[in-house]
């Protein structure tokens, strides 16, 4: 029997409505995503709002509302009220504890609960962003960067892990990248790009204004612009040319979402791995060159002893 559907349904619950609508968000139409929009910037809406007072303020009608429920896997706009009446009405000590831990971690939850719950969003983040990837145009975005005089790659803080993580494969592989996680640098950088370059942009909101001010000189300056963000609707992905969507299910280990950087970190491989088949011979002789440097600081493993031991 699959288990699987009902666990990640069980954590999709527990992340409460505003982890439902992340996680739904980048496959809605437009009118959809607005409502969620709306909703993530205003939890308390349907509160005080009827579906056709919601409807008004989204600018579409209450079927759409009623379809967006049911996307979210509410069986309507009752439903979904009464949700948000109950996670409105949690104590303060609980609203702290979801603030800084989020919605899917109890405090009271033994080990089991909180590893089973931990392996679920996981799966939920990387299956998610799996589904949701566009081949076709990662395909498109590896071409751009195999052929690309310069690429630029743009993160701060937490996300210019992914952007350093991106630079290191691609230079391996002889690809001209580069790694910015200071803006000023960043934007220097930027004003040099031309025709025939690349940026990419990572920021799991996709609301970080230093980053945004990159990709967009970058752009301006004539880069194909590329944006990695857990939300398509987000102002960097709207100054791009393309986006990526890294997904997670909610929020929670603020301000470190785990669950959220490994979807970013498995489109960085399907980006590496993509653009390393564009060129196999170059690849492969990079590779070789590279393991041949680093060789001598390597340590063989002690004799009578496996490498696994």
């Amino acid at each position: 029997m699959d288990t699987t559907a009902p666990r990640i349904a069980d954590t999709l619950d527990r992340f409460g409505t505003s982890g439902r609508i992340r996680a739904a968000m980048s496959g809605m139409s437009a009118a959809m995503a607005k409502l969620g929009s709306l909703l993530l910037e205003d939890p308390a809406l349907p509160l005080h709002l009827s579906i056709t007072e919601l409807a008004q303020r989204a600018g579409t009608s209450p079927a759409t509302v009623t379809r967006f429920c049911r996307a979210l896997g509410y069986a309507g706009y009752p439903t979904l009220r009464v949700r948000v009446a109950a996670e409105q009405g949690r104590s303060s000590a609980h609203e702290t504890w979801e603030a800084d831990i989020g919605r899917a971690f109890r405090p009271d939850d033994p080990p089991a609960q909180v590893l089973r719950t931990l392996v679920n969003a996981h799966t939920v983040a990387l299956a998610t962003t799996a589904e949701r990837v566009d081949t076709e145009l990662a395909a498109r975005i590896a071409a751009a960067i195999a052929r690309s005089t310069h690429v630029d790659i743009y993160g701060i803080e937490g996300s210019a892990t992914f952007a350093r993580e991106l630079q290191a494969r691609l230079y391996r592989i002889g690809i001209n990248a580069h790694a910015w996680g200071e803006v000023h640098a960043g934007l220097t950088s930027a004003a040099l790009l031309s025709e025939g370059t690349v940026a990419i942009a990572f920021s799991n909101t996709g609301r970080t204004d230093e980053v945004i001010e990159m990709l967009s000189l970058a752009k301006s300056s004539g880069a194909y612009a590329v944006a990695v963000t857990s939300t398509p609707t987000s102002p960097l992905a709207a100054v791009a040319d393309v986006h990526l969507t890294a997904s997670a299910p909610g929020e929670y280990l603020q301000p470190d979402d785990l669950s959220a950087k490994h979807a970013q970190m498995f489109l960085v491989d399907l980006l590496y791995l993509l653009v390393a088949q564009l060129d196999f011979p170059r690849t492969t002789s990079m590779l070789a060159a590279s393991a041949a440097a680093v060789s001598p600081h390597r340590r063989p493993p002690r004799a009578g002893r496996t490498p696994h031991s």
